[in-house]
């Protein structure tokens, strides 16, 4: 059976009346985008963990620069001497300067993995309040969809300034 031109007409007309509905109802969805990294940069709570970084980190920072200081005069005071120690000296030296600097890339191995690790422990705390500051204003404000990263984003649905602004506190 072939369809009459009257039945091939509605559902053409059906189809039309549902893309035109999808359209409208797509229309009125709200979306909204932020730029993580800006907010990592610039929001206080990431500064201050920063700070708190710096500052739980700083003396271990200068054990190892206090150890690669003398690590360093160590190793031009042997290289002045070297024509005048005896061989037994030297090689002493030597051990104790090869000893040092095992120390040091240990130390200096253990600070980075300590420091990756709290640095990701931070981060961690300032994206999770991040996320409720961001729920937070999808609730409030009836986002349909916040993107935190896009290949391409149009300016107008940026809600950084707004996310920002609470998590600073203004």
């Amino acid at each position: 059976m072939r369809p009459s031109l009257r039945a091939l007409l509605h559902s053409v007309l059906c189809l039309v009346s549902l893309a035109t509905a999808g359209l409208a109802h797509a229309q009125e969805s709200k979306i909204g985008f932020v730029d993580s990294n800006r907010v990592i940069r610039e929001s206080a709570p990431a500064r201050a963990a920063e700070v708190k970084i710096e500052n739980e980190f700083s003396k271990r920072g200068k054990e190892l620069q206090d150890i690669a200081t003398r690590f360093k005069a160590a190793s031009d005071k042997l290289d002045k001497e070297v024509s005048v120690l005896s061989e037994g000296e030297r090689m002493k030296r030597q051990r104790d300067l090869a000893e040092l600097d095992a120390n040091f890339q240990r130390k200096q191995r253990e600070f980075r993995e300590d420091l990756s690790q709290r640095k990701n422990e931070e981060l961690s705390l300032v994206l999770e309040r991040t996320n409720k500051v961001l729920k937070q204003i999808a609730e409030t404000e009836k986002f349909d969809i916040i993107f935190q990263e896009a290949a391409y984003f149009n300016p107008r649905i940026d809600i950084t300034d707004k996310v920002l602004k609470a998590l600073n506190g203004k």
